[in-house]
């Protein structure tokens, strides 16, 4: 499995395949048994988050499966994420994660979010009223220090826009070593991947299918007419597809789900190969921004909207 990690900026690897561990119901149960069987088909990159509740069932599966000697501590990867209610000191709450997750130290800790959210804020759909002003500096410092202490061998952002790249690194000492976003053959992110790849930063998708199943999102990306007619000339799944075109773009992918027979179909998309065609076609493919475009555009009241109208005019 190792042919399936790239580089970072740091020397550190990352697996190009990572499982998500989001989930809406958030039951622990069904989240270790899903890890366990993750592990069984040589998943080795897990991202989690605060915010996302599962730090607690992503500890619990990886320890009782390195007990089990079904994998090693250091084989396997691990990411989680400031929540945007502790940008005012980062170590603190990485120390909690640590305990959650019953672990020394994480492989990758990213800054979820470019905005701040008052402390008492521990909910992923803020109001506008529980925003405060965004201390980019302080926090990134805070991340270095998290570094320095040994908590994560690896620091990055996510969600983070080419101009917020920028300012990061008008004072950053350490460079991100990634920036995950949300990236699939409809939404490309030509201008921030460039942007990423001048300064060596790696890009890491979530939701690379379009996030179906999730509020935000739709089945528009493995419904498309290319996608399908790609699949079909390689004898491949639509899901396959639109994964193999985030791997091909040079980015690791995120994937969440839960169900055997789509985690063994996400893994396969690593052995399919696309064609110079195939990735010119999908290039022809119109744009749409699923998650801030869609869904934020039915909420005229979420906060999320001014991340949109800020993300549109810097990128």
């Amino acid at each position: 499995m190792r042919s399936y990690q790239t580089m970072l900026n740091n020397g550190e690897t990352l697996p190009i395949m990572g499982m998500g561990t989001y989930s809406g119901e958030n039951d622990i149960e069904t989240t270790e048994r899903a890890i366990r069987m993750a592990i069984k088909m040589w998943y080795i990159h897990f991202d989690t988050a605060k915010i996302y509740g599962s730090e607690p069932a992503v500890g619990n599966a990886l320890r009782r499966a390195i007990c089990d000697g079904l994998v090693e501590r250091e084989d396997i990867h691990v990411t989680s994420k400031l929540w945007s209610s502790d940008h005012h000191d980062p170590v603190s709450p990485l120390q909690q994660t640590l305990q959650r997750l019953g672990m020394e130290y994480i492989d990758m800790y990213l800054v979820h979010w470019p905005v701040a959210l008052k402390p008492w804020v521990d909910y992923p759909v803020p109001a506008e009223e529980d925003f405060e002003e965004f201390d980019m500096e302080n926090t990134w410092s805070g991340m270095e220090r998290c570094l320095e202490m040994g908590l994560c061998r690896s620091i990055g952002v996510s969600n983070f826009s080419s101009r917020k790249i920028e300012e990061l690194l008008d004072f950053a000492c350490v460079t991100p070593a990634v920036n995950q976003v949300e990236m699939h053959p409809m939404w490309r992110q030509r201008k921030l991947r460039a942007t990423c790849r001048e300064y060596g930063i790696h890009v890491s998708a979530y939701s690379p299918l379009g996030g179906p199943g999730n509020a935000w999102g739709t089945t528009n990306v493995v419904d498309h007419p290319i996608i399908q007619s790609i699949a079909q000339k390689h004898n491949a799944t639509p899901a396959q597809v639109a994964l193999r075109w985030g791997l091909s773009q040079g980015s690791s992918v995120i994937v969440k789900s839960f169900n055997l027979r789509r985690m063994k179909e996400n893994m396969g998309a690593l052995h399919l190969k696309l064609d110079e065609r195939d990735l010119l076609d999908i290039n022809k493919m119109e744009e749409r921004k699923i998650m801030r475009g869609e869904w934020l555009s039915n909420d005229t009241t979420s906060p999320y909207r001014t991340i949109q109208e800020l993300w549109d005019e810097e990128i």
